[in-house]
């Protein structure tokens, strides 16, 4: 089953760069395969051309031999062999035949030359493949990710505050986690299960409002009983863990943000 995708927070300066470069680097790699596919179809036209050539070259020969031959046996059963006129025929035969072998060796040389193009462009696309991390073995999302229904998760092995642990998504080209669903709340019980664990979600309460850090409204609740419960002025429960300890509909509850917990980073996998 597929979780619908959302769009977190616009990243920082750095992270606008790195997807530049991700994105320049997709256009030259689809250049790439373009002009490759264009060069492929090109040679096969040549080939054809190159057999309609030889095809047309042994017709020629052969009609033009039968007609000589057919024109020396008539002029022999007359009695009157025209020999200017074979000669006439036979002239025009050797270029005919001398024509044709130059346009084959044309065309020989022109699926030459472009053999020797493809192999230079399956080269760069090969080498530009390895620079961007996109080759046909790598993975969508990177080591230590996790990829489920399109989404790349990452689960901190540190603790830190929830803006801390925020920033650190955010190196990585992510944010905290968006659950935008019963579907991806139920996927991410299952997939870190562990009793003990109790981490940062991209969940914050702003102007007396949860909030996603995506800017998104909050559809779909999942807290303990009696949460949130923020405590007052002075201590201030602002940030939501998500604790694996309770059941999975009732798993979040609002904490002061200075707290220490660990964190799940979520984005887009990479598209190669």
């Amino acid at each position: 089953m597929e979780m619908p995708d959302y769009i977190n927070q616009q990243p920082s300066h750095e992270q606008k760069c790195s997807s530049n470069t991700d994105r320049t680097e997709t256009r030259i790699l689809q250049v790439l395969f373009l002009s490759f596919g264009v060069l492929c179809m090109v040679q096969a036209i040549l080939n054809v051309s190159l057999r309609l050539t030889l095809h047309s070259n042994q017709v020629s020969t052969a009609s033009l031999c039968n007609t000589t031959t057919l024109g020396v046996q008539n002029q022999k059963e007359e009695g009157n062999i025209d020999s200017e006129r074979k000669n006439t025929l036979c002239n025009s035969l050797q270029k005919r035949v001398n024509d044709l072998t130059g346009v084959k060796n044309l065309l020989e040389n022109k699926i030459s030359e472009l053999n020797n193009k493809i192999k230079r462009l399956e080269e760069e696309k090969d080498r530009l493949s390895a620079l961007s991390g996109c080759g046909s073995s790598s993975k969508r999302c990177p080591a230590n990710w996790i990829e489920m229904n399109r989404r790349c998760y990452f689960m901190s092995s540190e603790r830190r505050t929830w803006d801390d642990s925020r920033t650190d998504c955010q190196i990585k080209g992510a944010d905290l986690v968006v659950i935008n669903s019963e579907l991806e709340q139920n996927a991410l019980y299952r997939l870190y299960g562990d009793p003990l664990l109790l981490f940062w979600i991209g969940l914050r309460n702003t102007d007396r409002t949860f909030r996603w850090v995506d800017g998104s409204a909050l559809n779909k609740l999942f807290w303990q009983p009696g949460q949130p419960d923020s405590v007052g002025f002075l201590n201030r429960e602002d940030c939501v863990e998500m604790n694996l300890r309770d059941p999975v509909e009732a798993s979040w509850n609002d904490a002061p943000c200075g707290q220490h917990r660990r964190w799940l980073c979520e984005k887009d996998p990479r598209v190669c």
